[in-house]
């Protein structure tokens, strides 16, 4: 029997017997590479995606994408929204000083339809009557008071003068003159604040676009 030293085995001698042979393993350090090359991949596949993804949140595609998202998710949502925002009165909405306003008092408290006809004649309205409400609505307005007008001022008239009394209520009659009538009910403390009035006013004739409503 001969002494071999085969490649590899690190310069020991192995003594061949018979027919059997010292099995030759494969080097490890191509499995590493090929696990190294697979990992490297995978992290420049996340980093890639993760760029994509950043582009589009600082460019404005996000919220894009999210807002067709939320509109697909939240019709009604989005309808509501736009139910509840300030509705423009249909045609161009009357100035102030177009409208002639009757302040009828409908409470037991002396001078208030006084006072409130004077601070509407400030604010530019024309004054009509003043005076105590008709028997139909004497002491029988609980409310801040009701506005009163023709058919005609629904979309219009009213909704202006309902800018100067928050929480009034709006009712249309038969009358065959344009004036309105402003009574004055029991909870009313004054009108509403000439700058909130005039915001208000504002925002009528031009309303603001409403944010989408969140589910």
């Amino acid at each position: 029997m001969s002494m071999l030293t085969p490649p590899g085995m690190g310069g020991k001698r192995y003594r061949i017997t018979g027919d059997r042979y010292p099995r030759m393993r494969r080097p490890r350090h191509r499995r590493r590479i090929i696990l190294g090359i697979v990992a490297g991949a995978c992290v420049l596949g996340l980093a890639g995606w993760g760029t994509v993804q950043l582009i589009d949140v600082f460019g404005g595609k996000g919220s894009t994408a999210q807002a067709a998202q939320d509109s697909r998710h939240c019709p009604e949502g989005g309808a509501a929204s736009r139910a509840n925002a300030p509705q423009p009165a249909a045609g161009k909405l009357p100035a102030p000083a177009a409208l002639t306003v009757n302040v009828y008092n409908a409470t037991a408290r002396p001078g208030l339809a006084k006072h409130t006809a004077d601070e509407l004649k400030k604010r530019g309205f024309k004054i009509g009557k003043v005076g105590n409400a008709p028997v139909a609505y004497d002491k029988k307005v609980g409310g801040a008071g009701i506005l009163l007008g023709p058919k005609a001022a629904a979309d219009g008239p009213l909704k202006v003068l309902a800018t100067q009394l928050a929480g009034a209520q709006q009712k249309t009659d038969d009358r065959a003159s344009a004036d309105l009538d402003l009574i004055i009910g029991g909870t009313f403390k004054e009108l509403t604040a000439q700058q909130d009035a005039a915001k208000a006013l504002a925002l009528l004739a031009h309303p603001a676009q409403q944010p989408a409503a969140k589910c």
